[in-house]
């Protein structure tokens, strides 16, 4: 089996070389470059299976980059490294399009479960057959298509959006535990303690509820998750 191909985008190289190094014991195979623009012309000839970023870069910082590389590719994970705390950032983060995100300083340990987690997730996954032209509301998913029409007009998913949204409409009217959808979304054990999946779900309803500060499709299950229920016609 090839190696996973990791695309890096860090300017701090002492860090740079760590993570390039422990990828590499992982049996990955790393491309580092140290720019928002230079990861551009990178994708421009080159897949990759991950992309790692840092926020803070010289010109074009992390969240213009994520959000340019989902103009080109709805699909690939993205992992955000930041040394800002704020939860408005790591929101930001998550709004222009990564799939997760780790604060500096972070744990060699912590970092290598989050990258083992997508891609694992990035190489078994295949869409299930959920019906195509799912409707809610004023919304319409293609799951297999990964794209959605809302009231805001037409959006592309990403890989991890579409997984979310297959998992909520397969179980609709059930609620799904925090647990379970960390494991089988992100590939995380059931105990992970983060933030990712509730920023993940305030996302979500921005694309789609009426009203994201009252929601009616993606609902909180106190003290257990999140349920999704479809509003009857």
């Amino acid at each position: 089996m090839d190696k996973p191909h990791i695309l890096l985008v860090e300017d701090e190289m002492h860090l740079a070389r760590g993570i390039c190094f422990n990828l590499e014991l992982e049996d990955c195979r790393v491309s580092h470059v140290e720019s928002g623009e230079a990861a551009l012309q990178r994708l421009e000839y080159d897949r990759f299976a991950l992309i790692i970023l840092d926020i803070m870069l010289p010109g074009m910082d992390g969240f213009t980059l994520c959000r340019k590389v989902r103009e080109s590719d709805a699909r690939v994970p993205i992992l955000m490294l930041t040394a800002r705390s704020e939860e408005g950032d790591r929101i930001t983060g998550l709004a222009s399009g990564a799939d997760d995100y780790l604060t500096k300083p972070f744990s060699l340990n912590e970092f290598l479960l989050r990258v083992r987690g997508m891609l694992r997730r990035s190489s078994w996954y295949t869409p299930e057959p959920v019906e195509e032209g799912y409707q809610f509301g004023e919304n319409e998913v293609y799951l297999l298509s990964y794209r959605a029409k809302t009231a805001q007009g037409e959006i592309d998913l990403t890989d991890l959006e579409v997984r979310m949204l297959t998992l909520l409409f397969q179980r609709e009217g059930e609620a799904v535990s925090r647990g379970e959808l960390l494991e089988r979304v992100w590939g995380y054990s059931t105990d992970t303690e983060t933030r990712t999946l509730d920023n993940f779900i305030v996302r979500l309803r921005k694309y789609f509820e009426p009203d994201p500060a009252n929601p009616v499709f993606f609902q909180t299950v106190r003290g257990v998750g999140y349920r999704f229920s479809r509003k009857k016609q």
